[in-house]
């Protein structure tokens, strides 16, 4: 392997307009199409197995940092924040510096969050039926 050869791992959680959310894992050549965009960006949804563009809404980092929207690039930055993405139930008025990272997905996401345009087919429930019994 090259040094610029990376293992690329990404557990996309895609979401539809009514509510129901699937995940799945997306390896090597199926993830290589998501590096270097961002939060905002649209994408092609057929290596999920479903025709149409999904739209990129967030995400996190191995360790579970956020991304966050308004944080160019894909690093990770501490930033004072008011409100948003990254901070929960500030003081009215305060601020706090939280660790966040950018808008721009890199080899260190783990978990892509998108909308799908369309709706997601309802998948039989085949084995979760078997396991029960």
């Amino acid at each position: 392997m090259g040094p610029r050869a990376y293992l690329v791992n990404f557990k996309l959680t895609v979401s539809d307009s009514k509510g129901r959310s699937v995940t799945r894992e997306l390896k090597e050549g199926d993830a290589s199409p998501l590096l270097g965009l961002g939060i905002g960006s649209e994408a092609d949804a057929t290596a999920l197995g479903l025709e149409g563009k999904i739209r990129i809404t967030g995400g996190s980092d191995k360790s579970g940092v956020p991304m966050r929207p308004d944080v160019h690039g894909p690093a990770r930055k501490y930033v004072l924040l008011s409100r948003g993405v990254g901070l929960r139930d500030a003081e009215r008025g305060g601020r706090t510096r939280k660790l966040v990272r950018g808008n721009q997905i890199s080899e260190e996401i783990y978990q892509v969050n998108c909308s799908f345009d369309g709706e997601i087919p309802a998948e039989p429930k085949k084995e979760e039926a078997e396991t029960k019994e």
